[in-house]
């Protein structure tokens, strides 16, 4: 039985539910874009008027006021985008339960075992039909023997439309198309095919694995192989979780950092939700990896083992310290910092010791770090933490930011204990 996958992308999504929660905006040019005072202003989403006047994803809010100055600018509403796309998957679930997400506002969807329903146009149709009735939004459908194409057939008619790409007519459709649409074909990836001369999807269908291989490594078999329309790939459960490979956390300041101290400072703060995370998801860390942004936008990233395994806040801050000690040169103020715990291994593993490590003193470190997960547990994340973000912590509770701290400044001379076993000038518990 040939396989019937659905991918289906909500079209515009922030600017959709925007304009779903207050229908005066439907008819005017909505773009959701980011706290220009917290430096996140760029556009995050717009809608199809403003498309019309050329505003795009990811540029500056003053370029895309330049291009069309009736422009209305809407924060981005996080809770009530997630609680559309659970409301969405609710109604997918209708269907099947080989629900695979991709993102918030996209969805695989495995039909295969509906026929009761009917094929996977009908039930493409029946779920655009339904969405747009439920939830005031509208989708695009792709609908293909396979999860690539399936993506590919989602973005070829938009909005509110269903694209069938059947095994028959797949070459006439796709393969005059560039070769950067087909998913896994990236930015980087694109300029490599092109020093090949590949530049559709029917060029790298017809390309030698073998003679990308040098550039691609094994991923050439893979793309040549998707092209051709051989990808096997299941669609997940919907209950199905994928595991954890790294914990990560980033920010960028709301002023530019200026010295190691502030730095500092950040992955420490930084490493706090990602030593909780580590604890909840019961994974050690073997490496650390940071990335540098600059104040031009320039970003660099490096990565380091760490000595032993670790899930500690402050073993891994230290270590991300330490690391940008070794690989930045202070050339241009840094704009935003990120640090993430790689190289994950479960809790329990087994491990050599460091020989000059002494065990009792990493047991009550690890004793006075469970003490402060419980605690934060019981009475949230800003309730207790290192003593040289004291200052920093007071600052932004006062702001009503207690949670997601967005600028480190008000850092400089926060308080510090002597006493390392307590709380150390740099920060350890």
């Amino acid at each position: 039985m040939e396989r019937q996958i659905l991918h289906i992308d909500m079209n515009n999504f922030y600017a959709s539910v925007e304009c779903a929660l207050d229908p005066s905006l439907r008819d005017k040019c909505v773009a959701v874009c980011g706290s220009v005072e917290n430096r996140h202003g760029i556009v995050l989403a717009k809608n199809y008027p403003a498309k019309a006047f050329g505003v795009k994803t990811g540029e500056a809010v003053w370029e895309a006021r330049q291009k069309c100055k009736d422009l209305v600018i809407v924060p981005p509403h996080y809770e009530e985008y997630m609680k559309y796309s659970r409301l969405a998957r609710d109604i997918y679930g209708r269907y099947t339960d080989r629900i695979e997400p991709f993102g918030s506002d996209e969805c695989w969807l495995d039909v295969s075992g509906s026929r009761y329903w009917g094929t996977g146009e009908e039930i493409a149709e029946k779920i655009r039909e339904t969405v747009r009735f439920e939830l005031g939004l509208t989708v695009s459908v792709g609908v293909s023997f396979n999860k690539v194409f399936a993506k590919l057939g989602s973005d070829m008619k938009k909005p509110d439309a269903t694209t069938v790409i059947a095994k028959e007519n797949f070459r006439d459709l796709i393969w005059g198309l560039p070769a950067e649409d087909m998913i896994g074909v990236g930015r980087s990836t694109s300029r490599t095919l092109e020093g090949y001369g590949i530049r559709t999807i029917g060029d790298l269908a017809n390309a030698d694995p073998a003679s990308l291989e040098f550039r691609l490594k094994s991923r050439a078999y893979e793309l040549v192989a998707f092209a051709n329309g051989r990808d096997c790939s299941p669609v997940l459960h919907k209950d199905y979780e994928l595991p954890v490979k790294s914990v990560g956390h980033g920010i960028t300041t709301k002023e530019d950092l200026l010295n190691n101290e502030e730095v500092w400072l950040v992955m420490l703060e930084l490493t706090q939700d990602i030593g909780r995370k580590l604890k909840l998801y019961k994974k050690l860390a073997r490496g650390v990896a940071i990335s540098i942004r600059d104040k031009d936008l320039f970003t660099r990233q490096w990565q380091r083992q760490l000595p032993q395994p670790s899930q500690r806040a402050y073993v891994i801050a230290r270590a991300a310290y330490e690391l940008f000690l070794a690989s930045y040169q202070w050339f241009k103020p840094i704009r935003s910092v990120t640090v993430s715990a790689i190289q994950l291994c479960r809790e329990d593993r087994l491990f050599q010791c460091d020989l000059f490590t002494d065990t009792s003193r990493e047991e009550k470190r690890s004793r006075a770090d469970r003490a402060v997960f419980e605690i934060r547990e019981i009475y949230g994340n800003r309730s207790i933490g290192p003593a040289s973000l004291l200052g920093y912590i007071k600052m932004e509770k006062d702001k009503g930011f207690p949670e997601m701290p967005t600028g480190l400044t008000t850092l400089k001379g926060g308080f510090t204990d002597g006493d390392e076993e307590i709380c150390g000038s740099d920060g350890e518990l």
